[in-house]
Protein backbone atom coordinates (compact mmCIF):
# COMPACT_ATOMS: atom_id res chain seq x y z
CA UNK A 1 0.00 0.00 0.00
CA UNK A 2 1.34 3.21 -0.89
CA UNK A 3 2.11 5.49 1.70
CA UNK A 4 0.47 9.61 1.45
CA UNK A 5 3.11 11.94 0.74
CA UNK A 6 4.82 13.24 3.82
CA UNK A 7 3.82 16.94 4.83
CA UNK A 8 5.88 18.94 6.82
CA UNK A 9 4.03 21.05 9.46
CA UNK A 10 7.25 24.00 9.36
CA UNK A 11 6.19 24.61 5.81
CA UNK A 12 2.39 24.01 5.93
CA UNK A 13 3.01 26.91 8.47
CA UNK A 14 5.10 29.04 6.66
CA UNK A 15 2.71 28.63 3.94
CA UNK A 16 0.03 30.18 5.84
CA UNK A 17 2.21 32.67 7.32
CA UNK A 18 3.27 33.97 3.72
CA UNK A 19 -0.51 33.91 3.00
CA UNK A 20 -1.18 35.83 6.26
CA UNK A 21 1.55 38.22 5.25
CA UNK A 22 0.00 38.87 1.69
CA UNK A 23 -3.19 39.38 3.35
CA UNK A 24 -1.49 42.50 5.50
CA UNK A 25 0.73 44.00 2.81
CA UNK A 26 -2.14 44.19 0.25
CA UNK A 27 -4.20 45.57 3.39
CA UNK A 28 -1.25 48.06 3.73
CA UNK A 29 -1.64 49.10 -0.16
CA UNK A 30 -5.16 49.69 -0.11
CA UNK A 31 -4.89 51.93 2.51
CA UNK A 32 -1.87 53.69 1.32
CA UNK A 33 -4.10 54.78 -2.14
CA UNK A 34 -6.91 55.23 -0.22
CA UNK A 35 -6.73 56.51 3.16
CA UNK A 36 -5.99 60.00 4.24
CA UNK A 37 -4.28 59.66 7.06
CA UNK A 38 -1.47 57.62 5.40
CA UNK A 39 -1.59 59.57 2.07
CA UNK A 40 1.36 61.80 1.59
CA UNK A 41 -0.67 63.63 -1.54
CA UNK A 42 -1.88 67.30 -0.76
CA UNK A 43 -5.64 67.11 -0.87
CA UNK A 44 -6.69 69.48 -4.10
CA UNK A 45 -3.44 68.09 -5.71
CA UNK A 46 -4.14 66.02 -9.48
CA UNK A 47 -3.06 62.86 -7.83
CA UNK A 48 -5.63 63.26 -4.70
CA UNK A 49 -8.41 64.35 -6.95
CA UNK A 50 -9.10 60.41 -8.95
CA UNK A 51 -9.29 58.77 -4.91
CA UNK A 52 -11.42 61.68 -4.46
CA UNK A 53 -14.23 61.25 -7.24
CA UNK A 54 -13.99 56.89 -6.32
CA UNK A 55 -14.74 57.84 -2.52
CA UNK A 56 -17.87 59.92 -3.95
CA UNK A 57 -18.92 56.89 -5.52
CA UNK A 58 -18.43 54.32 -2.91
CA UNK A 59 -18.76 55.71 0.27
CA UNK A 60 -17.40 53.93 2.91
CA UNK A 61 -18.93 53.48 6.54
CA UNK A 62 -16.05 54.28 9.29
CA UNK A 63 -14.57 51.85 11.17
CA UNK A 64 -15.13 53.61 14.58
CA UNK A 65 -12.37 55.11 16.47
CA UNK A 66 -15.15 58.04 17.87
CA UNK A 67 -12.58 59.03 20.40
CA UNK A 68 -10.59 60.63 18.41
CA UNK A 69 -12.97 62.83 16.19
CA UNK A 70 -14.93 66.43 17.09
CA UNK A 71 -17.43 67.43 15.55
CA UNK A 72 -17.08 71.32 13.79
CA UNK A 73 -19.63 71.28 11.16
CA UNK A 74 -23.64 70.29 11.35
CA UNK A 75 -26.21 70.65 8.47
CA UNK A 76 -29.02 68.25 8.08
CA UNK A 77 -27.78 65.21 8.95
CA UNK A 78 -24.76 65.90 7.43
CA UNK A 79 -21.03 66.66 9.39
CA UNK A 80 -17.80 67.58 9.24
CA UNK A 81 -15.38 66.20 11.68
CA UNK A 82 -11.43 66.63 12.50
CA UNK A 83 -9.24 64.12 13.97
CA UNK A 84 -7.55 65.14 16.97
CA UNK A 85 -4.47 63.27 16.38
CA UNK A 86 -3.79 64.12 12.50
CA UNK A 87 -5.75 67.23 12.46
CA UNK A 88 -6.98 66.44 8.86
CA UNK A 89 -11.19 66.51 8.30
CA UNK A 90 -14.29 63.92 6.73
CA UNK A 91 -17.25 64.64 5.78
CA UNK A 92 -19.97 61.97 6.98
CA UNK A 93 -23.98 61.35 6.21
CA UNK A 94 -26.36 60.34 8.89
CA UNK A 95 -25.10 56.97 8.30
CA UNK A 96 -21.73 56.91 9.29
CA UNK A 97 -20.76 56.76 5.68
CA UNK A 98 -17.71 59.10 4.87
CA UNK A 99 -17.94 61.24 1.50
CA UNK A 100 -14.62 63.33 1.64
CA UNK A 101 -11.63 64.15 3.83
CA UNK A 102 -8.79 66.06 3.96
CA UNK A 103 -8.93 69.85 4.63
CA UNK A 104 -11.72 71.53 5.79
CA UNK A 105 -12.54 73.90 2.58
CA UNK A 106 -12.80 70.25 0.84
CA UNK A 107 -14.92 68.78 2.83
CA UNK A 108 -17.28 72.08 3.23
CA UNK A 109 -16.95 71.96 -0.91
CA UNK A 110 -18.14 68.54 -1.23
CA UNK A 111 -20.84 69.50 1.46
CA UNK A 112 -21.85 72.64 -0.62
CA UNK A 113 -22.32 70.21 -3.86
CA UNK A 114 -24.01 67.70 -1.94
CA UNK A 115 -26.82 70.52 -0.57
CA UNK A 116 -27.20 71.45 -4.21
CA UNK A 117 -27.27 68.17 -5.84
CA UNK A 118 -30.27 66.93 -3.54
CA UNK A 119 -31.87 70.33 -3.27
CA UNK A 120 -31.30 70.58 0.71
CA UNK A 121 -33.16 73.57 2.22
CA UNK A 122 -31.44 75.60 4.76
CA UNK A 123 -32.37 74.69 8.56
CA UNK A 124 -35.00 76.21 10.48
CA UNK A 125 -36.83 75.80 13.89
CA UNK A 126 -35.27 74.87 17.30
CA UNK A 127 -31.77 72.93 17.47
CA UNK A 128 -31.22 70.44 20.46
CA UNK A 129 -27.58 70.05 20.76
CA UNK A 130 -26.94 66.52 22.51
CA UNK A 131 -23.57 66.11 24.59
CA UNK A 132 -22.52 62.94 25.36
CA UNK A 133 -20.19 62.05 28.90
CA UNK A 134 -16.69 61.15 28.88
CA UNK A 135 -15.71 57.82 27.15
CA UNK A 136 -19.33 57.52 25.07
CA UNK A 137 -20.10 58.74 21.85
CA UNK A 138 -23.31 60.42 20.20
CA UNK A 139 -24.93 56.76 19.80
CA UNK A 140 -25.44 56.81 24.02
CA UNK A 141 -28.00 59.61 23.26
CA UNK A 142 -30.16 57.76 20.49
CA UNK A 143 -33.05 57.11 22.11
CA UNK A 144 -33.35 60.79 23.39
CA UNK A 145 -32.42 61.66 19.68
CA UNK A 146 -35.42 59.84 18.61
CA UNK A 147 -37.38 61.48 21.04
CA UNK A 148 -36.72 64.80 20.71
CA UNK A 149 -37.00 64.59 16.91
CA UNK A 150 -40.53 62.79 16.92
CA UNK A 151 -41.09 65.81 19.27
CA UNK A 152 -40.04 68.37 16.35
CA UNK A 153 -36.72 69.34 17.29
CA UNK A 154 -33.98 69.56 14.89
CA UNK A 155 -31.85 66.97 17.33
CA UNK A 156 -27.80 67.31 16.59
CA UNK A 157 -26.30 64.64 18.20
CA UNK A 158 -22.53 66.44 18.97
CA UNK A 159 -19.35 63.97 18.85
CA UNK A 160 -16.48 65.51 20.74
CA UNK A 161 -12.93 63.54 21.88
CA UNK A 162 -14.04 63.38 25.31
CA UNK A 163 -11.14 61.23 26.77
CA UNK A 164 -8.32 63.08 24.71
CA UNK A 165 -8.14 66.53 25.24
CA UNK A 166 -9.26 68.84 27.78
CA UNK A 167 -12.77 70.78 28.59
CA UNK A 168 -11.55 73.83 26.66
CA UNK A 169 -10.84 72.02 23.71
CA UNK A 170 -14.05 70.14 24.19
CA UNK A 171 -15.84 73.60 24.10
CA UNK A 172 -14.23 74.99 20.92
CA UNK A 173 -15.37 72.27 18.70
CA UNK A 174 -19.21 72.72 20.51
CA UNK A 175 -18.61 76.52 19.15
CA UNK A 176 -17.69 75.35 15.88
CA UNK A 177 -20.71 73.49 15.58
CA UNK A 178 -23.26 76.20 17.05
CA UNK A 179 -21.68 78.31 14.45
CA UNK A 180 -22.25 76.12 11.63
CA UNK A 181 -26.35 76.39 12.50
CA UNK A 182 -27.21 78.58 9.61
CA UNK A 183 -31.36 79.40 9.68
CA UNK A 184 -31.99 77.67 12.99
CA UNK A 185 -34.10 80.14 15.37
CA UNK A 186 -33.52 78.77 18.94
CA UNK A 187 -30.91 76.35 20.56
CA UNK A 188 -31.08 74.17 23.56
CA UNK A 189 -28.88 71.63 24.80
CA UNK A 190 -29.46 68.09 26.14
CA UNK A 191 -26.11 66.80 28.45
CA UNK A 192 -25.29 63.43 30.31
CA UNK A 193 -22.50 63.98 32.81
CA UNK A 194 -18.99 65.55 31.41
CA UNK A 195 -21.58 67.06 28.37
CA UNK A 196 -23.17 69.46 30.57
CA UNK A 197 -19.59 70.64 31.99
CA UNK A 198 -18.59 71.32 28.03
CA UNK A 199 -21.42 73.47 27.99
CA UNK A 200 -20.62 75.23 30.86
CA UNK A 201 -17.34 75.73 30.03
CA UNK A 202 -18.41 77.15 26.60
CA UNK A 203 -19.96 79.43 28.30
CA UNK A 204 -16.95 81.01 29.69
CA UNK A 205 -15.49 82.52 26.33
CA UNK A 206 -18.95 82.21 23.78
CA UNK A 207 -22.72 82.97 23.32
CA UNK A 208 -25.49 82.80 21.73
CA UNK A 209 -28.26 84.75 21.60
CA UNK A 210 -30.64 81.86 20.01
CA UNK A 211 -29.69 79.51 23.73
CA UNK A 212 -33.10 78.58 24.83
CA UNK A 213 -33.19 75.55 27.71
CA UNK A 214 -30.69 73.03 29.05
CA UNK A 215 -30.95 69.71 30.43
CA UNK A 216 -27.91 67.87 32.60
CA UNK A 217 -28.58 64.48 33.13
CA UNK A 218 -25.92 62.86 35.56
CA UNK A 219 -23.84 65.71 35.27
CA UNK A 220 -21.05 66.30 38.42
CA UNK A 221 -21.51 70.45 38.51
CA UNK A 222 -19.71 69.81 41.38
CA UNK A 223 -16.87 67.72 40.84
CA UNK A 224 -17.01 63.94 40.93
CA UNK A 225 -15.82 62.04 43.98
CA UNK A 226 -14.88 58.83 42.32
CA UNK A 227 -12.61 61.35 40.09
CA UNK A 228 -10.74 62.38 43.86
CA UNK A 229 -10.20 58.47 44.75
CA UNK A 230 -8.85 57.96 41.13
CA UNK A 231 -6.77 60.65 39.75
CA UNK A 232 -3.52 59.57 40.55
CA UNK A 233 -4.42 55.74 39.19
CA UNK A 234 -1.98 55.50 35.89
CA UNK A 235 -5.28 53.62 34.49
CA UNK A 236 -7.99 56.23 34.88
CA UNK A 237 -5.21 58.78 33.96
CA UNK A 238 -4.96 56.88 30.62
CA UNK A 239 -8.11 55.80 30.16
CA UNK A 240 -10.11 58.91 30.63
CA UNK A 241 -7.36 61.91 29.70
CA UNK A 242 -7.11 65.23 30.55
CA UNK A 243 -10.87 66.01 30.92
CA UNK A 244 -11.07 63.35 33.76
CA UNK A 245 -8.30 64.71 35.38
CA UNK A 246 -10.87 68.56 35.58
CA UNK A 247 -13.41 66.49 37.18
CA UNK A 248 -12.28 66.23 40.66
CA UNK A 249 -14.10 68.50 43.25
CA UNK A 250 -12.56 71.21 45.69
CA UNK A 251 -12.34 74.49 45.55
CA UNK A 252 -9.27 75.23 43.08
CA UNK A 253 -10.48 72.19 40.35
CA UNK A 254 -11.29 73.49 37.02
CA UNK A 255 -15.00 73.20 37.59
CA UNK A 256 -15.28 75.82 40.49
CA UNK A 257 -14.74 78.43 37.55
CA UNK A 258 -17.24 77.20 35.56
CA UNK A 259 -20.39 79.71 35.44
CA UNK A 260 -24.03 79.09 35.61
CA UNK A 261 -26.12 79.13 32.42
CA UNK A 262 -27.94 82.65 32.28
CA UNK A 263 -30.51 80.83 30.03
CA UNK A 264 -33.28 78.31 31.59
CA UNK A 265 -31.72 74.59 32.56
CA UNK A 266 -32.80 72.15 34.92
CA UNK A 267 -31.14 68.82 36.57
CA UNK A 268 -32.07 64.98 36.46
CA UNK A 269 -30.09 62.99 38.94
CA UNK A 270 -29.75 59.80 39.80
CA UNK A 271 -29.98 58.49 42.91
CA UNK A 272 -31.37 55.08 44.61
CA UNK A 273 -33.50 56.84 47.60
CA UNK A 274 -31.10 55.86 50.41
CA UNK A 275 -28.39 57.33 52.63
CA UNK A 276 -25.83 55.97 51.24
CA UNK A 277 -26.49 55.36 47.33
CA UNK A 278 -25.78 53.06 45.06
CA UNK A 279 -21.83 53.62 45.53
CA UNK A 280 -20.08 53.21 49.53
CA UNK A 281 -17.41 54.49 48.44
CA UNK A 282 -18.94 58.18 47.97
CA UNK A 283 -20.70 60.20 50.62
CA UNK A 284 -24.44 60.29 50.62
CA UNK A 285 -26.89 59.18 47.65
CA UNK A 286 -25.78 58.99 44.28
CA UNK A 287 -26.46 56.86 41.28
CA UNK A 288 -23.21 55.17 41.33
CA UNK A 289 -20.95 57.79 40.10
CA UNK A 290 -22.38 61.27 40.25
CA UNK A 291 -23.80 62.04 44.35
CA UNK A 292 -27.29 64.33 44.49
CA UNK A 293 -24.79 67.03 46.12
CA UNK A 294 -22.98 67.12 42.80
CA UNK A 295 -25.67 67.07 40.61
CA UNK A 296 -27.02 70.28 42.26
CA UNK A 297 -26.52 73.69 40.35
CA UNK A 298 -27.82 76.56 41.91
CA UNK A 299 -30.34 78.27 39.82
CA UNK A 300 -31.67 75.57 38.14
CA UNK A 301 -35.13 75.81 37.30
CA UNK A 302 -36.13 72.47 38.16
CA UNK A 303 -34.62 69.41 39.65
CA UNK A 304 -35.47 65.46 39.85
CA UNK A 305 -34.36 62.65 40.90
CA UNK A 306 -35.05 59.15 39.26
CA UNK A 307 -33.56 55.66 40.75
CA UNK A 308 -31.51 54.86 37.75
CA UNK A 309 -27.57 54.33 37.36
CA UNK A 310 -25.40 56.85 36.28
CA UNK A 311 -24.79 54.76 32.27
CA UNK A 312 -28.03 54.22 32.11
CA UNK A 313 -29.74 57.41 32.82
CA UNK A 314 -29.74 58.67 28.90
CA UNK A 315 -31.54 55.40 27.76
CA UNK A 316 -34.45 55.71 30.68
CA UNK A 317 -37.73 55.94 29.43
CA UNK A 318 -39.18 58.74 32.15
CA UNK A 319 -35.82 60.54 31.60
CA UNK A 320 -36.20 60.97 27.99
CA UNK A 321 -40.04 62.03 28.93
CA UNK A 322 -39.23 64.78 31.94
CA UNK A 323 -36.14 66.06 29.15
CA UNK A 324 -38.90 66.08 26.24
CA UNK A 325 -41.17 67.97 28.85
CA UNK A 326 -39.04 70.74 30.18
CA UNK A 327 -37.84 71.69 26.59
CA UNK A 328 -41.27 72.11 26.10
CA UNK A 329 -43.08 73.57 28.20
CA UNK A 330 -40.03 74.68 31.22
CA UNK A 331 -40.99 71.48 33.72
CA UNK A 332 -40.08 68.52 34.26
CA UNK A 333 -43.16 67.22 35.23
CA UNK A 334 -46.92 66.81 33.82
CA UNK A 335 -48.27 68.74 36.51
CA UNK A 336 -46.36 71.86 35.57
CA UNK A 337 -44.83 71.82 39.27
CA UNK A 338 -40.87 72.94 39.55
CA UNK A 339 -38.61 72.22 42.02
CA UNK A 340 -35.80 74.41 41.80
CA UNK A 341 -32.46 74.65 43.03
CA UNK A 342 -32.55 77.71 45.28
CA UNK A 343 -29.58 80.10 44.87
CA UNK A 344 -27.35 80.95 47.79
CA UNK A 345 -28.67 84.51 48.30
CA UNK A 346 -32.74 82.90 48.36
CA UNK A 347 -31.99 80.48 50.67
CA UNK A 348 -34.14 81.05 53.96
CA UNK A 349 -31.89 81.88 56.90
CA UNK A 350 -31.68 78.69 59.69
Amino acid sequence: MARPPHRCPFRQGFRADRTLIHCILAGLLLLATAGPAWSQDVPDSPAAQPRQKLQDLLPMKTLGGRHYWGDVTYFQGWKIQQNVLTKHFRLLDDMDRRHAWGTRKQCQARLDEIQREQNLPDMSGHAVILLHGIIRSSKSMSRIKKRLTESGFVTIPFDYPSTQVDLDHCSEYLDQVVKSLHGIKQISFVTHSLGGLVVRNWLREHSDQRTRRLVMIGTPNKGAEMADKLQDWAAYRLILGPAGQQLISGGEGAISQLPVPKFEFAIIAGAKGTRDGYNLMIPGDDDGTVTIRSAQLEGAADFMTLPVLHSFLPLNAEVIDCTDRFLKTGAFRKTGQKNPVATPSAEKPE
